[in-house]
């Protein structure tokens, strides 16, 4: 036996329709086969963009449809009728039209099993961050900051090099701050002053952990002032080889070129003080930030 209900509600531009078939099957053979249909749906580059025009603006016809793509009405036709299949799409008649509307259900259960159930926090951290330097990439005003990378190589394995950039003592060691986190994906982290003040000079949110080889981490040195953007993004990635490790620091979303000149003195002089750390067993008897400049 088959029931079919439909809901509709129209007015301002939105409209829910909600198809439901019910038959008498394993639901768990049946979820599967509405996931193959999906899959299958979303695995063609013309239906996505079918969709995405349907992001654009819902409630199109097949003319409007064709008409954004410069395709003929058959071919459309025929993939709208796939995706209509994976109730992605629901076709609605408004006297002899037939108007066709987006049903984000079926993606939005997609991520909730193969992706949110996962690693959400940092997706939705690097989500957020892409979309806000995607706004910043297309605004006139946009000036153009270069991204800063730094290399070293670190006489010591990949786990002391990990150690030493997530362990607070050792950071307050050679960084003058201590690095505090639990270093979860989605947790905070902060970079506190150990010399006394307590004050937390950067404060950041951890996107990616792969222990020893990589940590992703946002870096706001003035998280009081929103950016656009969003925030800078550092990533430390370490390489091992033989007896030392190849140590990658990359600074990305930087917000100005002053922020690039105090990072491209900094990094290096913290790195100098954690590579002689690892190597000598001690740092380097001056501070290398606190050495006068050379005139």
């Amino acid at each position: 036996m088959v029931r079919w209900a439909t809901l509709l509600t129209v007015g301002e531009g939105l409209l829910w329709h909600m198809q439901v078939n019910t038959c008498i099957m394993d639901p768990v053979t049946a979820q599967q086969d509405v996931l193959d249909l999906v899959f299958k749906a979303l695995a063609d580059p013309t239906r996505r963009l079918l969709l995405d025009r349907l992001r654009q603006r819902n409630g199109q016809t097949l003319t409007e449809l064709c008409r954004s793509l410069e395709m003929a009405r058959q071919s459309a036709t025929q993939h709208l009728d796939l995706l209509a299949q994976a109730n992605l799409v629901v076709v609605v008649r408004r006297g002899r039209e037939r108007l066709h509307y987006l049903n984000p259900a079926p993606i939005h259960e997609i991520g909730e099993r193969w992706i949110a159930a996962y690693d959400a926090p940092r997706l939705a951290a690097l989500s957020t961050i892409r979309d806000r330097a995607e706004e910043y990439a297309m605004s006139e005003t946009t000036t153009t900051i270069p991204t800063y990378v730094y290399v070293t190589y670190i006489k010591a394995t990949a786990e002391q090099v990990w150690k030493a950039l997530t362990d607070a003592d050792l950071t307050s060691q050679y960084w003058h701050h201590a690095n505090v986190s639990d270093w979860q994906v989605g947790s905070s982290w902060e970079h506190r002053r150990v010399d006394g003040s307590g004050a937390i000079d950067v404060v950041g949110t951890v996107l990616e952990v792969q222990a020893p080889t990589r940590l992703t981490v946002t870096f706001e040195d003035s998280p009081r002032e929103e950016r656009v953007d969003g925030p800078s993004v550092v990533t430390f990635l370490i390489e091992p080889y033989g007896d030392i490790v190849r140590l990658t620091v990359t600074h990305e979303n930087l917000p100005n070129e002053e922020m690039l000149n105090g990072i491209s003195s900094g990094w290096p002089a913290v790195l100098a003080n954690l590579k002689t750390l690892l190597e000598t067993g001690a740092v380097l008897p001056v501070a290398p930030w606190e050495a006068p400049e050379q005139s």
